[in-house]
C-alpha cells in the first residue's frame, strides 16, 4: 500500500502545479493579444504601450509568481514532499493582491462607465477577468505552505504603491504632450487625485486582508486534515519504523541517490504521535534508513 501521507502531498502538488500553470497560460494569451492588437477604437494602450497599463503588469507579475512554485510542485510531486519556500508565498500573496484590484476596479469602476462587455471581451476577458480570477482560486485553495503575517500585508500593497507614483508623474508632471502617459484610467484628471488615492488605496488593504484570511483559513483547515491523517497513520506504532519505512519508499519511488529529508513532514509526525523521539532524532533515523542500500 502507497505511504498515504506521500500520496497526500503529491495530490496537493498536483493542484498547486495545474492551477499554477493555467494562470500562467492564461496571462501569456492575454498580454499576447494585447501586443498584437496594434490599434483598438476603444483603448489607445496598445501594443508595446499596453505595457504602461498596472491592469497588463500586474498579470504579468501574477504569472512570473505562479512559475516560480513549478519547479517546487514538480519536485514535490517526484518525492512527495510538499513545500514551497515562504519567500514564494509572499511574492504569490503580493502579485494576487495587484490582480485582484484590478479585477475589483474592472468590475465596479471601469465597468459601470464603459460597459461590462467592453471591459470584459477580448484581452481582458483574461486579464481582467480570468486571471485574476484564477489567481485568487489559486492562492487561497491550492498554496498551503505558509500562513500570511500581518505584517506581510504592507509587502503586498508595493506594487499599488509603485505604479501609482509612477502613474502620477507620468500623468501629471510630464504629461502626453510632453512624452508622458494620457489619464487612461481617468484617475486623475476626470476626478481629483486625492479623491481616487481615498478609493484605492484603502480598497487594496481591504483586499490583503481578505486576501489573507482566505489563504489563512484554507492552510489551516488543510493542516488540520493533515494532522488527522498523520494521527491515523501513526497511531499505534512504533515513529522510528515509521520513519524507517517512508524513507525505503521514498527512495524506492524517486530511484536516485539523491538526498533530502522530508523535515516538516517528520516534525509532523512527531507532533500527531505519542512517540517521544525529539526532530533530530528522527530526522537522522530517516537519513540513516534512506542511505542503507535496499
Amino acid at each position: 500500500m502507497k505511504n498515504p501521507v506521500i500520496r497526500s502531498n503529491r495530490i496537493q502538488c498536483l493542484f498547486a502545479l495545474v492551477s499554477a500553470v493555467i494562470v500562467a497560460v492564461c496571462v501569456c494569451i492575454g498580454v499576447t493579444m494585447n501586443l498584437v492588437t496594434l490599434f483598438d477604437e476603444n483603448f489607445d494602450q496598445m501594443g508595446l504601450r499596453t505595457f504602461c497599463m498596472f491592469t497588463v503588469d500586474s498579470n504579468i507579475l501574477a504569472g512570473l509568481t505562479m512559475l516560480l512554485c513549478v519547479p517546487y510542485t514538480i519536485d514535490g510531486i517526484r518525492t512527495g514532499y510538499y513545500h514551497l519556500p515562504d519567500w514564494v508565498v509572499v511574492l504569490m500573496y503580493i502579485a494576487v493582491t495587484a490582480v485582484s484590484l484590478t479585477f475589483l476596479v474592472s468590475l465596479f469602476i471601469l465597468a459601470p462607465v464603459k460597459g461590462f462587455v467592453l471591459i470584459f471581451s477580448g484581452s481582458r476577458f483574461f486579464l481582467h477577468g480570468v486571471c485574476p480570477v484564477l489567481s485568487i482560486l489559486t492562492f487561497c485553495c491550492f498554496i498551503n505552505s505558509h500562513l500570511i503575517r500581518l505584517r506581510e500585508t504592507i509587502l503586498a500593497m508595493i506594487p499599488v504603491f509603485l505604479y501609482t507614483a509612477v502613474y502620477i508623474v507620468m500623468v501629471l508632471f510630464i504629461g502626453e504632450e510632453h512624452g508622458g502617459w494620457s489619464d487612461f484610467y481617468g484617475f486623475v484628471t476626470r476626478v481629483p487625485a486625492w479623491v481616487s488615492l481615498l478609493v484605492i488605496l484603502p480598497l487594496c488593504f481591504g483586499i490583503t486582508l481578505l486576501l489573507r484570511l482566505g489563504h489563512n483559513t484554507c492552510c489551516l483547515r488543510r493542516r488540520k486534515k493533515d494532522a488527522e491523517l498523520y494521527r491515523s497513520f501513526c497511531a499505534g506504532s512504533d515513529l522510528r519504523e515509521v520513519i524507517e519505512k517512508m524513507a525505503r519508499s521514498i527512495k524506492m519511488d524517486i530511484k536516485t541517490k539523491s538526498i533530502f529529508i522530508p523535515t516538516q513532514i517528520i516534525a509532523l509526525m512527531i507532533q500527531n504521535s505519542d512517540d517521544d523521539i525529539d526532530h533530530d532524532d528522527a530526522c537522522r533515523c530517516y537519513l540513516e534508513a534512506f542511505l542503507k542500500e535496499s
